[in-house]
């Protein structure tokens, strides 16, 4: 059919290894959750059902409050060769632009969140792009939404590249128990800035996202302004631009089960029209310079206005300096909601 655009027959192997390497995370990302619960069901109708009892007490009761204190990272999950072709399927880059003190705590700002965070995940939850040794002595923790830790077995998967929770305790933990250079990973923006997650959109949910700001002066962490070009342009979304009636149903749903509902495809295994996977444009990760914070438990509104403030302004400083390096037009701006 002349409206699909198939694969060439003839690939290069590194890059059937790439694109499989891309297949196996996206596809246990997107189903996970079903085959883990179908797994602990499956058990119960045969005479290993023990287990799946075994396995539920164990997680629910006394391994449920490890999404929210510092996870349980294997570093051998982090530095397998799958991520390295992962990474080099789009390719991913990590860009640096400052040193971090490994004696300080730090909250990096993701932006944008794109659809699936491509970029946050390669370089915060992977060695791929080689984070330890760009960034010594920072031990770097990606915090999803809480929901993706509640289905067995996918909750353990997520949990082995060091991924938490991104509830407020298990913020605090990470930078106040675990000892410097511990450091958390958010996207700010969330689910809701997903919906504006088209190829050459910089719209950032920003204006009154404060928590993280709060988080930083209650704990003392800096704050780490982090951009990464090309985060939205591995998928198309439908249109659903501000005020039309597709938005307005998102985000009802978004605000009813956290969830952002993205109608949104990339390619396929075989062609490169439609699926669910993502196509291969360069992302590079920006990491700028830290914005210095000095501990308050008590911050007043002022004060949060006045770092927010802060932030926005070396974000923006970030963006300007790099965005002609990565093919962004030098008259675009970013643009907050």
């Amino acid at each position: 059919m002349a409206w699909i655009d198939f694969a060439p027959l003839r690939i290069p192997l590194h890059r059937r290894i790439e694109t499989t390497a891309v297949i196996l995370f996206y596809y246990s990302f997107y189903f996970g959750a079903l085959v883990g619960t179908c797994i602990i069901i499956g058990l119960f109708f045969t005479s290993y059902y023990p287990l799946a009892l075994l396995y539920l007490t164990w997680a629910y009761i006394f391994d449920s409050g490890t999404p929210s204190h510092g996870g349980r990272r294997v570093e051998f999950v982090r530095r397998l060769r799958l991520w390295k072709y992962f990474r080099d399927y789009f390719p991913i880059k990590l860009v640096k632009t400052a040193e971090l003190n490994p004696e300080k705590n730090y909250i990096f700002g993701y932006h944008p969140h794109g659809i699936l965070c491509a970029g946050a995940f390669c370089n915060f939850s992977t060695e791929a792009t080689d984070f330890s040794t760009v960034f010594p002595g920072i031990v770097p923790h990606l915090l999803p939404l809480m929901a993706l830790f509640r289905p067995p077995l996918f909750r353990d998967y997520i949990m082995l590249s060091g991924m938490c929770d991104v509830t407020r305790e298990s913020c605090e933990y990470i930078l106040t128990k675990k000892g410097a250079g511990n450091s958390v990973v958010i996207a700010v923006g969330g689910a809701i800035e997903a919906l504006d997650a088209h190829p050459g959109n910089f719209i950032l949910t920003l204006k009154k996202r404060k928590g993280f700001i709060k988080l930083a002066l209650q704990t003392g962490s800096s704050l780490v302004p982090v951009f990464s070009f090309g985060e939205n342009d591995i998928f198309k979304q439908v249109s659903n631009p501000r005020g039309s009636r597709l938005r307005e149903i998102q985000t009802k749903i978004q605000n009813t089960i956290a969830f952002a509902p993205v109608l949104f495809y990339g390619r396929g295994i075989f062609q490169y029209s439609f699926g669910l996977l993502p196509h291969s444009k360069p992302i590079h990760t920006v990491v700028g310079a830290p914005v210095e914070v000095e501990k308050n438990l008590s911050p007043g509104q002022e004060e949060l206005d006045e770092l927010h403030k802060r932030y926005i302004d070396a974000l923006v400083q970030l963006f300007e300096e790099n965005k002609e390096k990565y093919g962004v037009p030098k008259e675009t701006k970013l643009q907050f909601v």
